[in-house]
C-alpha cells in the first residue's frame, strides 16, 4: 500500500479468466457509490473514475493486468480493501 498526503492506493491483478468485462466493472463502480471522495483506476498510466461502468471497460484490462486503485479519502480505505478483495477473488466467478 502506498500512502500519500491525500491518497492511498494498491495494486491489484485480474485474476478472472474473462478479465475486467462489464459485470465486474459493475460490481466496482456499486462498491464506489459509498464513497466519500473519488476512486480512481489506473493501467499503463491511463487512469479512470472508479465510479463510471464505461470507463472502466475503457482500460481493456484481460487477464492477468495489473491496475492500480486510488482512494482520495482515506476514510474510504474499507472500499478500497473491498475492490482489492474482489478483484482478487475473480469477482466471484
Amino acid at each position: 500500500m502506498t500512502n500519500t498526503d491525500t491518497a492511498l492506493s494498491r495494486q491489484v491483478r485480474i485474476t478472472n479468466e474473462l478479465g475486467l468485462h462489464a459485470r465486474a466493472a459493475a460490481k466496482i463502480a456499486g462498491l464506489v457509490k459509498g464513497a466519500n471522495r473519488r476512486i480512481w483506476l489506473t493501467k499503463n498510466g491511463d487512469k479512470v473514475d472508479a465510479s463510471s461502468i464505461l470507463d472502466i471497460l475503457t482500460l481493456a484490462c484481460e487477464k492477468d493486468s495489473r491496475i492500480i486503485v486510488t482512494v482520495e479519502d482515506s476514510n474510504d480505505i474499507d472500499i478500497l480493501t473491498a475492490i482489492e478483495q474482489m478483484v482478487e477473488s475473480g469477482f466471484g466467478e
